[in-house]
């Protein structure tokens, strides 16, 4: 059986190649893809990366589909051949015809929820991660610096959570989808003064947390972010500041950073990238919450509850024989797409 996948290759450029299906490995689906999502932010590090220094060999594209499961191998739990799903993973749930994906990383969608729908899940549950790391409570006050694909499901999930919240985002374009997902404030910090907007979003009270959701280096940024946080009457900045884009700050020590609490966010939940778990074995729920696998779950019920919107996120559809094109338009003019679903029956 052969499939069509993508694959970045040592000179950065992404392109189709046609190859073997592999051998389902034990507790693992088989899905038929119907399409996948191309990550703008972390999943075009490698093609920037290798356009600017070639080599290594040809890589597999690709972390987020959705389609129909053919076939099972051993224990897939309630898995069950033509159920719809959702999969994600590294080198699994890549953008090809045919996916071969462990258990942990597959969920049901219901009929509610389309293909193109269940394809956001994976940066859904990266987003729901950033999210519980804040810690927000209802009618905690704070802002998300970008407005890509995982600072929008933030903000969308914190409203969800019962916080107030505003988006900074630099391209119009991105601003006028996260007026159509239902994030009411949101500021261009290119043409006004956030601090000073946010400053008054959040009174008299202050910032209860912040998020990073953008890649490059970011410490002019965090500055401005710090400088909207609530203050105690010892004049400490407080409050939590998450950083889940793939950003670098400089922090300072001491009194510097007042009483902040920094926070990195990574990937999805508990899980992800430990072979046994996503090969079947379960963490204790008393102990372990909110695993990978319960986050995309979750994440599917908000979708079909119509409680988080990602269609306005969708900027353009290929088939994956133009791929490569995708990717070009991704890294050449960022201000032009957000979401990009690649279509495996095109």
């Amino acid at each position: 059986m052969k499939r069509t996948v993508a694959v970045i290759t040592p000179e950065g450029k992404v392109v189709p190649r046609r190859q073997d299906v592999p051998e389902l490995l034990e507790n693992e689906v088989l899905i038929d893809v119907e399409v996948s999502l191309i990550s703008p932010g972390t999943e075009m590090n490698t093609p920037r990366a290798r356009r600017q220094n070639p080599g290594g060999e040809d890589m597999m594209f690709g972390y987020a589909n959705a389609g129909t499961i053919i076939k099972t191998k051993g224990n897939v739990k309630d898995l069950k051949v033509g159920m719809r799903v959702a999969a994600m993973g590294g080198g699994k749930a890549i953008h090809g015809s045919v996916a071969c994906v462990p258990v942990n990383l597959v969920v049901p969608i219901p009929d509610e929820v389309t293909f193109e729908q269940a394809a956001y899940a994976c940066l859904g549950v990266t987003a729901m991660q950033g999210v519980r790391r804040a810690e927000v409570s209802l009618g905690s006050y704070g802002m998300v610096l970008g407005l890509g694909i995982v600072g929008n499901l933030a903000c969308q999930l914190f409203q969800a959570s019962g916080a107030r919240v505003i988006g900074w985002e630099g391209y119009p374009e991105r601003i006028r989808i996260a007026k159509k997902c239902g994030i009411a404030n949101a500021v261009n910090f290119k043409k006004a003064d956030a601090v000073a907007v946010t400053k008054e979003f959040c009174a008299p009270y202050g910032a209860d947390f912040a998020m990073l959701a953008f890649g490059g280096p970011a410490t002019p940024a965090l500055q401005s972010a710090m400088s909207c946080m609530k203050v105690s009457s010892d004049g400490h900045a407080m409050g939590n500041i998450i950083l889940i884009g793939g950003c670098k700050v400089e922090v300072g020590g001491g009194a510097y950073s007042g009483n902040l609490d920094f926070r990195a966010s990574s990937r999805t939940g508990a899980g992800y990238h430990d072979h046994d778990w996503e090969y079947g074995r379960d963490y204790p729920n008393a102990f372990i919450q909110f695993s990978t696998q319960r986050n995309l779950r979750e994440f599917v019920k908000l979708l079909a509850e119509k409680r988080v919107k990602v269609d306005p996120l969708t900027t353009h559809r290929v088939c994956i024989k133009d791929v490569g094109d995708a990717a070009d338009l991704l890294i050449d003019h960022p201000d032009e797409a957000v979401g990009v679903i690649i279509q495996m029956k095109k």
